[in-house]
């Protein structure tokens, strides 16, 4: 299924492993921010396709997909579970957590009904508390265990809020959660510009001392404070992750849905350009994850089929020089 010249995803409850051996290539592997989009609905899956089906048939095209419902919800195992059962041994999910612990707006009703009784809550709005989110946390990786169980899960995403900037946060904040997950693969998608523009080398420095992957972009090019820049850094040799936003300026920081955010249909031009930075990240990393959010229509499943294909020619070819993306 995968494009991968070296290994597989398997079970990844460790903070260590083994390092990635320089000049051998990494697996690179290539899907979408949900299987159950809207647009993918409308007009990629087949007519009148049963919801029940969309997952194995989505599963016989690509070898990876990004979970996001679990953003909205703690996952219950029964449902995950049954993931395990309608994908191929080497399909990976990467989990997308709980907007609570991203640092997120969340209301009290997005909790599990007997977590809530523990939240402090304001204005209909749960207050982020020591206790809540070590709850939160173990709730939820009780309902992803038969995805570790069965091998399948790859890494666990915090995409952090835009408000999480350097002005009002210190990354420290983060220590106690990434201990509460701490035998899992971690990534984390830092939102807000400043990070990159102004406190680089002190945000890679603290990723790297922590063996968390810091999340590389590829976005609109603008100064807002919402659009990060590609800065392809490695600071976890297990894992290279790598989400396509699409590059429409306009939506992405003023769109009011998804569709509207995340309009853009990349070019086989720009495609060839994110095949390139994987393949950096293949040579230094032994897994990346390339993971396409341009989710109107079906820009995002045509995009990542299309760079599946383009990352598999280079995969057949003799390999480059290793050379460190980012450094």
């Amino acid at each position: 299924m995968g494009t991968r010249a070296q290994g597989r995803a398997g079970k990844h409850r460790d903070r260590g492993g083994e390092p990635h051996v320089a000049g051998r290539r990494g697996t690179i592997r290539v899907g979408t921010a949900s299987w159950s989009d809207p647009g993918f609905v409308a007009d990629w899956y087949p007519a009148g396709l049963p919801a029940a089906e969309r997952l194995p048939w989505y599963a016989e095209r690509f070898d990876l997909v990004e979970v996001n419902s679990t953003f909205y919800s703690v996952p219950a195992e029964k449902a995950v579970a049954r993931w395990c059962d309608q994908t191929p041994k080497d399909f990976v999910f990467d989990v997308k957590l709980h907007q609570l612990l991203s640092r997120h707006s969340t209301p009290v009703k997005l909790l599990p009904p007997d977590l809530r009784p523990l939240a402090d809550v304001r204005r209909g709005k749960v207050e982020l508390t020591p206790d809540v989110e070590a709850a939160v946390a173990q709730r939820f990786l009780e309902g992803i265990r038969p995805l570790d169980e069965c091998g399948k899960l790859g890494a666990l995403l915090l995409q952090l809020s835009p408000a999480f900037s350097p002005r009002a946060y210190d990354l420290e904040e983060l220590d106690d959660l990434i201990e509460l997950v701490r035998a899992y693969r971690l990534a984390v998608e830092l939102r807000h510009r400043e990070w990159f523009t102004e406190r680089l080398a002190e945000t890679v420095a603290y990723f790297r001392e922590r063996h968390v992957t810091l999340v590389a972009v590829d976005a609109p090019r603008s100064d807002h404070f919402m659009v990060v820049p590609p800065v392809d850094a490695v600071t976890d040799p297990r894992l290279g992750y790598l989400r396509a936003h699409g590059r429409n300026a306009h939506g992405f920081v003023a769109g009011r849905s998804v569709a509207e955010r995340f309009d853009y249909d990349y070019s086989t031009k720009e495609l060839d350009e994110i095949a390139g930075r994987a393949e950096q990240w293949a040579e230094v990393v032994r897994d990346t994850h390339v993971i396409f959010n341009n989710n109107k229509s079906d820009y995002a499943p045509r995009a990542a089929a299309r760079l599946r294909r383009i990352v598999g020619r280079a995969a057949a070819a003799p390999s480059a020089p290793a050379s460190r993306a980012g450094g």
